[in-house]
């Protein structure tokens, strides 16, 4: 029997920290056997990993996947280019955004839906220094309110 729901495998948090997330769109992903088993384990990472689109198919770079332990001839190169699967109308759309408007198309996250493995990428502007600032300092302030709301419910 096949599990229903979703189940959240790995988050590119440096992406919320470096980004502005503007947009999120769903997208499959074209891995071969032994690279599901490793996600299922939990051995990926997003960190520095990005979109792009090269002749009306979409990319994602810089993912590494671990190789499965007992793949032996059948692992794949853990930093391959793999294709996501999406509508061609879809990344059209995406594309004339991101050439237009100088945005980047990054995964934001990996997780299961149902059975299948999806990605959830972020249509995202880059922020500058001061705007990781302001963040920080309105994080710190947020954890400052919580903080003085707690001791004076005690």
């Amino acid at each position: 029997m096949r599990s229903k729901g979703t189940k959240t495998i790995a988050e590119n948090r440096k992406a919320r920290h470096d980004y502005f997330v503007l947009d999120s769109y769903e997208a499959g992903i074209e891995l071969v056997g032994t690279e599901v088993k490793s996600i299922r384990l939990g051995a990926v990472n997003l960190k520095d990993s990005w979109c792009s689109i090269d002749n009306g198919e979409i990319f994602v770079r810089g993912m590494h996947i671990s190789p499965y332990e007992k793949g032996n001839i059948f692992n794949r190169d853990p930093l391959r280019h793999r294709k996501l699967l999406m509508h061609k109308r879809e990344i059209n759309k995406l594309y004339g955004t991101i050439k237009q408007d100088g945005l980047s198309l990054i995964p934001l996250s990996i997780y299961f839906k149902d059975s299948k493995v999806k990605v959830q990428l972020g249509l995202c502007k880059g922020k500058k220094l001061y705007d990781k600032r302001q963040d920080a300092a309105d994080r710190s302030a947020k954890r400052e309110i919580d903080r003085g709301l707690k001791s004076k419910n005690q």
